[in-house]
């Protein structure tokens, strides 16, 4: 099989399985990893895949920063369903940090709470939802505002933190990746998001199906460290993986 016929073989897998395994295509191609690797370098460079650790997907791996007014239009049903089921986890009298993000705006629309509550966000659409219940105590934590995602950054924001602890974190992210693990496309928000970690008994991830194989600029912890994941689909692997690590999930 020569060149041009591989990456027709490649390209007809990418698109049957939307992912291609080196170590697959060399079985099937009976070719060296390295003439593969070349092949799916050869066919990033021409736009048609993206390679990835160990293989090829056709859709981008890398998840870049967009504006809330668009992210908000974005998966929204499956948002909406994954902010009812997280809703359930609020308890009477808790005390919570809720971060940043198009789905934890869609979270906190469905929080209606009999009992007193208090909640600790980085996120002024979180805050604009909360605002309309009597008995929601708000803290608003402050500091420079990033537009994109309509919230708090920086060492005011995280210096305030160092005085809370909370029984719950849920946390919205721009990508899980088995290896690298939760990432957001900025920095200095993943910074705060580590610090919301350590302020937290347990922490929730908040996550669209979307996100799963994804990473971003801003790595914010190992998938060790979280506790549960809220996903309205979840890939096989990333089960059998929380499996393995002890993290709970529910797929709405």
């Amino acid at each position: 099989m020569n060149n041009v016929e591989r990456h027709q073989f490649i390209i007809k897998q990418i698109e049957k399985h939307g992912h291609v395994a080196v170590v697959d295509l060399c079985e099937e191609l009976k070719v060296s990893s390295v003439t593969i690797r070349k092949d799916l370098q050869f066919l990033e460079d021409a736009g048609i895949l993206f390679r990835t650790h160990g293989g090829a997907t056709n859709v981008n791996p890398y998840q870049k920063d967009r504006s809330i007014n668009e992210k908000a239009h974005l998966h929204a049903e499956a948002k909406r369903r994954i902010g009812i089921e997280a809703a359930k986890l609020v308890e009477p009298n808790d005390s919570i940090i809720i971060a940043s993000g198009t789905t934890m705006q869609f979270f906190a629309k469905e929080i209606s709470p009999q009992d007193r509550l208090t909640v600790i966000t980085s996120a002024i659409n979180v805050t604009m939802e909360l605002i309309r219940h009597d008995n929601v105590d708000i803290i608003q934590l402050g500091g420079p505002v990033r537009k994109t995602s309509s919230s708090i950054m920086g060492r005011y924001a995280e210096d305030l933190l160092g005085d809370f602890f909370c029984s719950k974190l849920f946390l919205g992210v721009d990508g899980i990746d088995a290896e690298f693990g939760i990432t957001t496309t900025n920095a200095q928000e993943a910074l705060l998001n580590r610090k919301m970690m350590e302020s937290a008994h347990k922490v929730i991830v908040l996550a669209d199906a979307s996100k799963f194989d994804r990473k971003s600029l801003g790595k914010i912890a190992t998938l060790s460290k979280v506790d549960m994941i809220i996903s309205d689909g979840m890939p096989v692997k990333y089960q059998q993986l929380c499996d393995n690590l002890g993290i709970e999930y529910k797929i709405c």
